[in-house]
This record gives C-alpha cells, sequence and structure tokens, in this order.
C-alpha cells in the first residue's frame, strides 16, 4: 500500500481531481495496519509534495475507516 499511495495521488493530480478518498479500513480494535501508518505515508517523499490535507471522513463515508485526502493544484 506505501508504494502505491504516491502513485494514486499522482494521477489522481494529473487528472484534475482536488480530493480522493482512501479507505484504510478500522482493524481489528480499530487501529489496522494500514490506518496505523497511513498518515505517517502522507507526510513522506513524494506523497508530501502532492498532498495539502486530510479529514476523517464522515460517518456515511466510511468514518474511522476511510479519510478524504486533499490534493495541492498541480
Amino acid at each position: 500500500a506505501w508504494s502505491l499511495l504516491p502513485a494514486f495521488l499522482a494521477t489522481a493530480r494529473s487528472r484534475g481531481v482536488r480530493c480522493v478518498m482512501v479507505i484504510t479500513g478500522k482493524g481489528r480494535g480499530g487501529e489496522g495496519v494500514l490506518r496505523r501508518n497511513f498518515l505517517r505515508w502522507l507526510e513522506q517523499g513524494e506523497a508530501k509534495q502532492l498532498v495539502s490535507g486530510f479529514a476523517q471522513a464522515h460517518p456515511r463515508h466510511g468514518g474511522r475507516g476511510a479519510w478524504y485526502v486533499f490534493l495541492r493544484k498541480p
């Protein structure tokens, strides 16, 4: 997942998308591997250059198991 995230974000940005949803799942006990590492991955390498912000998804969109990721303008 870590190696795919920057490519996913770059592709979305190149298509003019300004917000994507990333589903990490909640994992057992609310702290799965993806959820636990996701925010750190956004702050590293190429992903850091593409992202302007992020927020936990609304309960109807997955709540604690999903994130909105806001992309910088190209």
